[in-house]
């Protein structure tokens, strides 16, 4: 167990270091106002294989194509870091929005309960009754092209998880002894729950992240496989899209390896989020 989680956290850090690889490359691109090496076009230099040496006239002939080249001469080795850096902007944007408001609402309503809780339950259910991929793509359109419109989608729509997750859990300790002992002291209300009951909690805050991100990259996929979302940049679900019209003419790099990293991402947080669970969730831990 503990080797495995060891070799994830070095993919993941593999991960990282590639999206931050991606971010100073598109930041000096733009800064430059150049166009940035993994949207160079290079017709003549169109499905390459991998590992294959870019010839002809092209100013880049010579260099080594990695991982081939798409339908217009780009790497894909670059195009994929870049699908990288818009997978973790994805994955932590859209957390520090649904995370925060499920954290909020649920310790409100598994503190107060009564009224209040009554109507953060109405709210869950309303916002989860909906169709979470029809709202995403409703918001996205509203706000327009853009990875604005994906943050805002998938974080207001799969916060209820996690303020259920939470509620449950602080309706727990609301009638521990250490609760009722800072309530005889006098605390405040919202220091007994973001001081005393919060860090107590906080595993779970952990675990939904871990259980959260590979979730919003997939979305994120979806979408930008549809077309709505992020225009004019490497994302995931735009290589796979592009690629998949390619696969009967043999050209089956892209689409091999865009997968490959989709699927290893996901993996790797899903282990993750286990071994939080068992580490850090108490009952577990017990046994």
């Amino acid at each position: 167990m503990k080797f495995s989680i060891k070799i994830c956290l070095f993919v993941l850090a593999v991960y990282a270091l590639a999206a931050l690889y991606g971010e100073i490359q598109y930041r000096v691109a733009a800064a430059r106002d150049v166009t940035a090496a993994y949207n160079v076009v290079d017709v003549e230099n169109r499905y390459l294989p991998p590992m294959a040496v870019r010839g002809g006239n092209s100013p880049m002939a010579g260099e080594r194509c990695w991982l081939g080249t798409d339908n217009l001469g780009r790497s894909v080795a670059l195009r994929l870091v870049q699908g990288t850096r818009i997978a973790f902007h994805v994955g932590i944007m859209t957390s520090l929005i649904a995370i925060p408001l499920g954290v909020i609402l649920g310790l409100l309503a598994g503190f107060y309960g009564g009224k209040v809780d009554s109507v953060v339950t109405w709210l869950t259910a309303t916002v989860a009754s909906m169709p979470g991929l029809l709202f995403i793509l409703a918001i996205s359109m509203v706000v327009g092209e853009g990875l604005l419109g994906i943050y805002l989608g998938i974080g207001f729509t799969t916060w209820v998880g996690t303020c259920r997750t939470i509620r449950a859990e602080v309706m727990k300790h609301v009638g521990r002894a250490y609760v009722e002992a800072a309530k005889t002291l006098g605390y405040s209300d919202l220091r007994i729950m973001f001081r005393h009951i919060l860090p107590n909690v906080a595993h779970l805050i952990l675990i939904q992240f871990s259980l959260r991100f590979p979730s919003a990259v997939a979305t994120e996929v979806f979408i930008s496989f549809l077309g709505i979302g992020v225009q004019g940049e490497p994302s995931w679900g735009i290589m796979i899209n592009n690629a998949r019209q390619r696969l009967w003419q043999g050209v089956w790099w892209e689409m091999t390896f865009t997968t490959l990293a989709i699927f290893l991402l996901v993996l790797v947080f899903n282990h993750l989020a286990d071994y939080l669970r068992d580490r850090l969730d108490p009952a577990l831990r017990n046994v």
